[in-house]
């Protein structure tokens, strides 16, 4: 079965803005983490439900890099809805 994969304006925006400060800090990281995030969701768009479920919602760390992708799957539309690219160094209840 495939799933489409959207991300929240709030996603798309962490994911810009991270890409940005990664890449002021060196060049070519910035698209090191996008690439990695893109990885990410490739493997969730294969495989939506392996990863963890928590409050409805799932997670999947990024390599490397210290943030999660945290999505929701809606089986019924067949598909995924990537909600935060999240820090772990934030605190957890601002995930959701």
């Amino acid at each position: 079965m495939s799933y489409a994969v959207d991300l929240f304006l709030k996603a798309r925006k962490e994911l810009f803005e991270t890409r940005e400060w990664y890449e002021e800090k060196q060049p070519g990281l910035g698209k090191r983490f996008e690439d990695e995030v893109f990885r990410k969701i490739y493997l969730i768009q294969n495989n939506p439900l392996h990863y963890p479920s928590k409050n409805g919602f799932r997670e999947i760390r990024i390599d490397v890099f210290p943030y999660l992708l945290v999505y929701k799957v809606v089986k019924s539309s067949n598909m995924i809805f990537i909600v935060t690219t999240f820090h772990m160094s934030r605190h957890p209840k601002r995930k959701y």
